[in-house]
Parts: C-alpha cells; sequence; structure tokens
C-alpha cells in the first residue's frame, strides 16, 4: 500500500472514531461535573452516598428533592459523619435497604412506604427513625 493510500485509510478511520470518542468525552465530562458520585443498585431500590468535599456536598444536596428519600448524618457538634452502617426495613420488618453509607449524604430511590430506618455508626452508637415516603422528598437526619 503507498504512503498515500494509508495517510487515506488512517484518515477515514479517524473520522469514524471521533464521533464515538466525542460522546464518550462529553459523558465523562457530564459525570464529572455533576459532582455525584455512582448510584447502587437498580430497579426500584438503589442508593448514592456522598458529599465529602464541598462539590460533591452541594451536588448531593442539590439533588436531594430529586429523590423520595435524604439521610443526613452528622456528629453532635455538626462535623459530617460517614462510615454509618444502615439498614432500612418496610412496614413488614423486611429489609428494603441494606448499606454502608461512605458520605454523610446518601439519596435513596425507594417506592412509597413506611419504613423504619436503623443506623450505627462504627463506635457503635446507633439510632432508628421511622419515616413515610412518598408525595415528596423526605429527609431523615442522624446527629450523634
Amino acid at each position: 500500500m503507498s504512503r498515500h493510500s494509508a495517510f487515506h485509510v488512517a484518515t477515514r478511520r479517524l473520522r469514524r472514531a471521533l464521533p464515538v470518542l466525542a460522546c464518550a468525552a462529553g459523558a465523562l465530562a457530564a459525570h464529572a461535573q455533576s459532582g455525584m458520585p455512582a448510584w447502587k443498585g437498580e430497579g426500584a431500590v438503589r442508593h448514592v452516598c456522598g458529599g465529602i468535599g464541598s462539590d460533591e456536598s452541594n451536588a448531593m444536596r442539590a439533588a436531594m428533592k430529586d429523590h423520595p428519600l435524604a439521610l443526613l448524618f452528622a456528629r453532635n457538634d455538626g462535623a459530617y459523619l460517614a462510615d454509618v452502617q444502615v439498614e432500612i426495613k418496610g412496614a413488614d420488618g423486611a429489609s428494603a435497604l441494606s448499606m454502608r453509607a461512605s458520605g454523610p449524604v446518601c439519596l435513596i430511590d425507594i417506592p412509597a412506604g413506611r419504613y423504619t430506618i436503623d443506623v450505627t455508626t462504627k463506635e457503635g452508637q446507633s439510632k432508628s427513625q421511622p419515616v413515610t415516603v412518598g408525595g415528596g422528598s423526605k429527609t431523615a437526619s442522624f446527629r450523634f
């Protein structure tokens, strides 16, 4: 193959690849700009926890209104708290979600209903709070 033909083949391949690369770069940029960590879970129940760092905290707090349930964890002095074990049980006592909160703010997509949220810090302090989800976003705050 001549040098001229090889150049044209490479140019055609690059032209085909550019739109794909541009879409991938756009998706990565949108995710980076959102400041949100990745969601976990699938189907009717999924969650995301974060809020460490001002950009992520601001993004998480701004998104609270768009999800049925938000959890906030802090110490009594107001300092944010992470690494909290969370158990959410339905009215029938069955587990709806079990997770470890990696940040002080968690957004949870969960079907409407009555739940009990049990949380335990890594130091062993526990708290429980009932919540009814549905008809707007609810926030359950836990201070230790």
